[in-house]
């Protein structure tokens, strides 16, 4: 396994797939030269899923003509009520990528305990996922995640997947606990998202840029996440070939970092401490109800986190995508943004909070800050 991965989300042409539409003769020439790129670089992971849009189908015709062995392939399907839904999808995957069989498959966003239940009951899907690996049409079963830490170190710490894909990052290292019981059950884990999730990096801000200097923001998370010995490879969500580029030069600095990133985290948490008060640093999320326990099931604790993020490290853009995202991602993204509640409605749920009156005037703050228009998501699977 490369550590860096080619992610298949963003080259191909669009979402909807059915019915089938002609592939501009651009868009295909552009994906398969981003592929070879990847290839000639060593980046011989790549990594796809069903809820990619045309993306199976365009990856066909160009990895048919590469020689199997230069390739490790990786598909997604999502969970289903049924495991006999679930195999129908994955052999959809099948004949979109006109291949025998995937060297890797993932159970596409176990985010919640319903989807959770689906997957690991007796009979349900990844017993079926199984089945396939005996039969040979995939040779290794993981599973994705943007689920809480608690329900993904659960499900990191079951011992019953090879490997798996969730979010850890320099702003969100919650999944820490998980790295470290993948570790011990002998697993493989993938980073999704670095650059978009992990700060949309690829347009940062200007104080960003100082703070990580001398290297760039994409650079140094890069490195932050390849230094952690438990973590096996960044997807890089490709758009084009050029889009490796960074990347590669970052991994050629690897054997530098101990003597490059101190420097710079000691930096990034001077400016933390600088931006937030002391002791709302160290207690923001202490007493937050549940998303789902809170009025509307406004994500109290999500939008405080961004709003953070955006005072720290003036990662405003960011924080204003995601709050404006909460409400349109279901259990890939749950809950709500804070909308037309009053101070009256979310104050009563604060009362287990160090201090309710800072944290609801910090709630209001963030939507005050960040509130705005409403944004698509690129995928209904990411």
């Amino acid at each position: 396994m490369p550590v860096l991965t080619c992610g298949g989300m963003r080259f191909q042409h669009r979402w909807d797939e059915d019915p089938p539409k002609p592939i501009p003769a651009e868009n295909q020439t552009n994906l398969e030269k981003t592929i070879h790129r990847a290839l000639e670089l060593g980046i011989r992971h790549i990594e796809t899923a069903r809820g990619y849009g045309t993306s199976e189908a365009q990856l066909s015709p160009v990895l048919q003509k590469i020689p199997r062995d230069r390739f490790i392939l990786q598909t997604k399907v999502a969970p289903q009520s049924t495991p006999n839904e679930f195999e129908k999808v994955f052999q959809t995957s099948l004949s979109r990528l006109g291949l025998p069989w995937v060297d890797l498959f993932s159970l596409h966003g176990i985010n919640d305990r319903e989807t959770m239940e689906w997957s690991l009951r007796p009979g349900g899907c990844l017993d079926r996922a199984r089945e396939w690996q005996k039969k040979g049409l995939c040779r290794w079963v993981g599973f994705s995640t943007h689920g809480s830490p608690e329900l993904v170190e659960e499900l990191v710490s079951s011992g019953r997947f090879d490997y798996v894909n969730l979010h850890w990052y320099y702003i969100f290292q919650e999944h820490t606990r998980s790295l470290a019981a993948a570790q011990k059950n002998d697993m493989g884990v993938f980073i999704i998202s670095p650059n978009d999730k992990g700060g949309m990096l690829y347009k940062p801000p200007p104080l960003l840029r100082t703070l990580t200097d001398p290297l760039s923001p994409m650079t140094f998370n890069i490195l932050f996440c390849l230094r952690n010995p438990l973590i096996h490879t960044l997807s890089i969500g490709a758009a084009r070939p050029t889009d490796f580029d960074e990347h590669v030069r970052a991994t050629q600095q690897l054997n530098q970092v101990d003597q490059i990133l101190p420097s710079i985290e000691k930096k990034l948490q001077a400016r933390w401490e600088e931006a937030l008060p002391p002791k709302w640093r160290s207690s923001w999320d202490q007493g937050l109800p549940h998303w789902s326990q809170c009025p509307k099931e406004a994500n109290f604790r999500e939008i405080l986190r961004l709003h953070n993020l955006a005072i720290a490290y003036d990662l405003e853009d960011y924080a204003r995508m995601r709050y404006n995202l909460l409400g349109q991602g279901g259990h890939w993204f749950p809950g709500q943004p804070l909308g037309s509640l009053t101070a009256e409605q979310v104050r009563p749920f604060l009362s287990r909070c160090p201090d309710p009156e800072f944290t609801l005037a910090r709630l209001f703050a963030a939507r005050d800050l960040l509130a705005g228009e409403k944004v698509k998501r690129l995928s209904r699977s990411d």
